[in-house]
């Protein structure tokens, strides 16, 4: 089951700001192929670190306040958002590695599992 969250303009800032782990959001579209190979990435890594990363996506076709409010001129676009606030912006599709890689300096640390 997909961990990923689809945003709209009506429901962005209620479900980034509310969040109490980074929020990385994939702004994408349907028509866009490097969309389509890092939907699965995203999927991964949201089951992955689930309690310390949240993943949402929003279509960029369907929700232009929120495209233009973040300035997004060309998806895939992912931008991590911490207590509603952008921390990182990439653009274009990477690979899983680079994905972690990128965002592991904002991750939540590992929630500590008890003995």
């Amino acid at each position: 089951m997909s961990q990923l969250i689809a945003l709209t303009d009506a429901t962005f800032d209620e479900e980034v700001a509310a969040a109490a782990e980074p929020v990385l959001v994939d702004f994408w579209a349907e028509w866009c192929g490097p969309c389509k190979l890092i939907s699965p990435v995203l999927d991964e890594i949201a089951e992955e670190n689930k309690g310390r990363l949240r993943v949402a996506k929003v279509n960029v076709d369907d929700n232009l306040q929120t495209v233009r409010r973040f300035d997004v001129m060309s998806v895939p676009t992912l931008i991590l958002f911490k207590d509603g606030v952008p921390q990182l912006r990439l653009v274009g599709a990477k690979g899983k590695a680079q994905l972690l890689q990128e965002l592991s300096r904002h991750l939540q640390p590992e929630p500590s599992t008890p003995a």
